[in-house]
């Protein structure tokens, strides 16, 4: 599935639920299904600067692809980087680079998050996007 076509999907599948109250439950589903992330890798190199709850992202790149492993010690905040690492974990980094990541703002997540998560998710999306331009 390309990019755009999972990003679409994302849309199609927030869609579905018409009420924020639901969308939210979603993201919580969408951050229990992250694969277990070590703790000895919760470290400080590890954390995303500027989200309020902590996240934990790591990396590799596997075959020119880049598989993004993450967790966070809040609920909503992990349904988020697992929705962002279920789009772009996988991927070139050219991939990732050529995304506006507005599949954000397609979903209405931004607007519909507290200004502190709003700022998490900006700072997941730009160190998405740093190791993307560090692999290229």
């Amino acid at each position: 599935m390309t990019l755009i076509e999972a990003e679409n999907a994302v849309v199609e599948e927030f869609s579905m639920y018409e009420e924020w109250l639901d969308k939210y439950e979603y993201l919580i589903e969408l951050g229990k299904s992250l694969q277990d992330y070590p703790e000895a890798a919760k470290t400080d190199d590890r954390l995303i600067k500027g989200c309020q709850s902590r996240v934990w992202l790591d990396y590799k790149v596997e075959d020119g692809n880049i598989v993004f492993n993450a967790d966070s010690d809040a609920i909503i905040t992990k349904g988020i980087i697992s929705l962002l690492i279920g789009l772009y974990s996988g991927r070139t980094a050219q991939e990732i680079l050529s995304s506006d990541f507005s599949v954000v703002e397609k979903i209405g997540l931004k607007e519909n998050l507290s200004p502190t998560r709003a700022n998490g998710l900006v700072s997941m999306i730009a160190k998405i996007r740093e190791v993307a331009g560090a692999n290229v």
